[in-house]
């Protein structure tokens, strides 16, 4: 069943849409949207009036996405920098267009940086009238304290909580290199993934943590490391992860698992 609404009230001014796959917050996120801007009568949205028509072509006018800006190639940058929240923050005073309301949904709203959530702070506490901002985020946790406690959360049922099969390949990848206790491959290996981004850093970290667990408790080959080398290496991986929430950057964070993934004593002898 669609996601729908009695009244606009159930729908918070502020809400984390929250999903493992970014493609599961948009959509969500977008029928939140598309209910705060819905025309017609009984459950939100109704699917038929012709702002919900609008909406679902993408093309209300009081339905605002704000996306991470791109480089000079056209890829996403890793940030969604202050200047843009600064941006919103001053175009969320000026009056919607057709709706009496004007959504700002914020796609990959874990990619903002500590001073574009900061920014955020204050519009997220007190909005203008009629505004509504959704931040979608497949890592809730990259978000400040401060932001999430300002925002209602909504968790996207049926969603797949499963590890991508890719991300699963490059865990599997970092662990195998640092069983082999091969320094150089392993730090050839890092400055080969330093263009992710922190939400895909973040994903990276917690399937490599979950993969040394499945070797320390024998649902995976351990490839010769000892229980306490994977233990060791299980906390530097959740150390790791918390730093990511204090933003620090992805190249420091493969940095430090080049240099302290291998111990002196972990490397194994073939």
């Amino acid at each position: 069943m669609e996601l729908q609404f009695d009244s606009i009230g159930q729908i918070a001014h502020a809400t984390v849409v929250v999903a493992s796959r970014r493609e599961e917050s948009l959509r969500c996120a977008a029928r939140i949207a598309q209910a705060l801007v819905c025309q017609g009568e009984g459950p939100l949205p109704c699917g038929v009036c012709r702002a919900c028509r609008k909406a679902q072509a993408g093309i209300h006018p009081d339905i605002i996405r704000v996306q991470r800006p791109l480089d000079d190639k056209g890829r996403p940058k890793k940030e969604i920098p202050v200047d843009q929240i600064r941006a919103v923050a001053a175009d969320a005073a000026v009056l919607p267009n057709e709706s009496e309301r004007k959504v700002y949904l914020i796609e990959d709203a874990d990619c903002m940086n500590t001073a574009a959530q900061n920014a955020a702070l204050k519009l997220l506490e007190e909005p203008p009238k009629g505004v509504y901002f959704l931040l979608c985020a497949a890592n809730p946790a990259l978000l400040l304290p401060t932001v999430r406690s300002r925002c209602a959360e909504w968790t996207c049922a049926g969603d797949e909580t499963e590890a991508d099969p890719e991300l699963r390949k490059k865990a599997e990848s970092f662990l195998s290199l640092t069983a082999r206790g091969d320094r150089a491959e392993l730090l050839r290996w890092c400055c080969a993934n330093e263009e992710m981004d922190l939400r895909g850093c973040a994903a990276f970290l917690d399937c490599a943590a979950d993969c040394a667990a499945d070797r320390l408790t024998g649902r995976a080959s351990a490839e010769g490391m000892s229980p306490a080398a994977l233990l060791r290496l299980e906390a530097l991986l959740v150390r790791c992860r918390k730093m990511l929430q204090v933003n620090t950057g992805v190249r420091h964070i493969l940095g430090l698992l080049a240099v302290d993934a291998i111990a002196e004593e972990e490397g194994v002898q073939h």
